[in-house]
Formats: C-alpha cells, sequence, structure tokens
C-alpha cells in the first residue's frame, strides 16, 4: 500500500510559509510515502525560482509539478533543472521546450510514474492534446515498467475537461488531481474503475483574498475593467489544500482518496 500526499498549487511566501508551517503536521498524522506539490506560482504568485523550490523541498516536499506558468521565469526553471532539482513541467508543452513531462520515482521496491499536464479549455496557450499525450506516455513507461503508482497533475481550467480527462484515464492510472482554479472542489471519489479523482485539489496560499491575490485590486479590476496591479499577500491568514491517495501497489489502483485542509493562523 502506498499513501501520496499531493499538494495544491502553492502561492507566494504566504503560501510557502503554510507549507512549512502546516507539512509537518500532516506529515505526522498521515505519513505518507511520497509528497507532492503544485508549485508554478510559488515565486511570488508567479513561476518557480531555485530559492523558493530549494525552500519546499527543506520544508518537506519531495516532487514539484507545475503548468501554464511554469516558465514565467524561464531562466529560473533552467536553473532548477541545472541543478537537478525534482520538478515535472507539463509534457504536453511544445516539443523542444526545456524539462520532462513524466518521470519515475522510485520509493524503496516501489516504481511511481508522475506525469504533470496542460488542460486546452480557456487557456491562452495552444497546448497539444493532453488526452493523447497521456497515452504516449502510458505506452513509452509501461513497456520498461510496472508502475506501483501512477498520479496525474491535470492542470486546467475548465471543470468539464477535468473530468472527462479522469474518466478517460479512469483503469489506466491511480489518481487524476486536477490543479490549477486555486478552490478545492467537492467531488473527490474512486471512478469506477479504479482511479481517485478531484477536480481541484485547491491552493495554499493567502485565506481571505481572491484565490491567493489581494482583494482590493482584484475587485477594483472588476468594478472598472481596467488591469490592476497583482498584489501578492505575504502576511495574514494562510490555507493549506491537499488530497491523500491511498494506492494498492499491486494493482496501481486507488483504494481512497481523501481531501486535506488546513489554516494558518
Amino acid at each position: 500500500m502506498l499513501k501520496i500526499l499531493f499538494i495544491g498549487d502553492i502561492y507566494g511566501k504566504l503560501g510557502r510559509e503554510a507549507v512549512r508551517q502546516l507539512l509537518p503536521e500532516i506529515k505526522a498524522e498521515e505519513k505518507p510515502d511520497l509528497v507532492i506539490a503544485n508549485a508554478e506560482n510559488a515565486a511570488h504568485g508567479s513561476g518557480i525560482s531555485l530559492t523558493t523550490l530549494k525552500e519546499l523541498k527543506i520544508f518537506g516536499v519531495d516532487w514539484f509539478t507545475t503548468g501554464d506558468h511554469a516558465f514565467d521565469n524561464e531562466e529560473q526553471f533552467k536553473l532548477c533543472l541545472t541543478e537537478g532539482l525534482p520538478i515535472l513541467r507539463p509534457a504536453n508543452f511544445s516539443a523542444g521546450v526545456h524539462g520532462v513531462g513524466a518521470k519515475i520515482i522510485e520509493i524503496g521496491k516501489n516504481k511511481i510514474l508522475l506525469i504533470n499536464l496542460l488542460g486546452r479549455i480557456f487557456m491562452h496557450q495552444d497546448f497539444d492534446d493532453p488526452f493523447r499525450a497521456l497515452d504516449c506516455i502510458l505506452d513509452e513507461y509501461l513497456a520498461k515498467f510496472k508502475p506501483s503508482a501512477i498520479i496525474v497533475d491535470m492542470h486546467a481550467e475548465a471543470t468539464s475537461e477535468k473530468a472527462g480527462f479522469g474518466h478517460y484515464a479512469d483503469g489506466r492510472v491511480s489518481a487524476v488531481l486536477g490543479t490549477h482554479t486555486h478552490v478545492m472542489t467537492a467531488d473527490a471519489r474512486i471512478l469506477p474503475k479504479g482511479t481517485a479523482f478531484i477536480t481541484d485539489v485547491g491552493m495554499v496560499g493567502a485565506l481571505n483574498e481572491v484565490i491567493g491575490l489581494g482583494k482590493e485590486n482584484v475587485i477594483k479590476s472588476f468594478l472598472t475593467q481596467i488591469k490592476q496591479e497583482k498584489i501578492v499577500p505575504e502576511t495574514g491568514e494562510a490555507i493549506l489544500n491537499s488530497a491523500l491517495v491511498t494506492i494498492d501497489a499491486e494493482t496501481a489502483m486507488a483504494i481512497a482518496i481523501k481531501p486535506i485542509t488546513k489554516f494558518l493562523k
């Protein structure tokens, strides 16, 4: 049996502080074998940096996924790869992009395949098809390995696309965990063929703001239709959203999925 903790989008300094203070408590309670987090907004709410990833590693995160903001700090992303940090970028970025979108992680005798994909609906960029990208990745890796678990971070805007993808992957992967919208959904469940699914795991960041951003400028943008400066709060109350997936290592199918929310006061 494997227990994998997946942490939703970490947003800025306050999100990192919430991980620092709250992750040890979750690990003590749940004893996960592997901790994964989406870190695409970890550096002041936009992209990643070498410093922020090293910090989050110290705080207890083992592997990182990203999303459409993966290359907001492209040079920093490349630096993270040079330093050998455990980070993925979505596999369905166009060919030739830095990094990889799938990786085998060895935990004792177990091989865990971690996959990072991007949705296309309502996204600004023209990404490759994530459905067919999944097929290609599974064909490649299952020809070489028998994974004990296959975890997919499906970073997408549209709930319909994430739900459709979950059913498309059902029975072929251990878990499809949605990210990107920063709000945890109330639909965590095991799909009919054995895949754990949640439309969105949620985020780690400022609690009484707007999906991690300072509410005053967000509201002003709505009222005026003029884009305001993005303010990322660095102090105050925070929320940490995550999901714990329990997997049968023999079948690589999910036994349970448990949403976990903690608050930093």
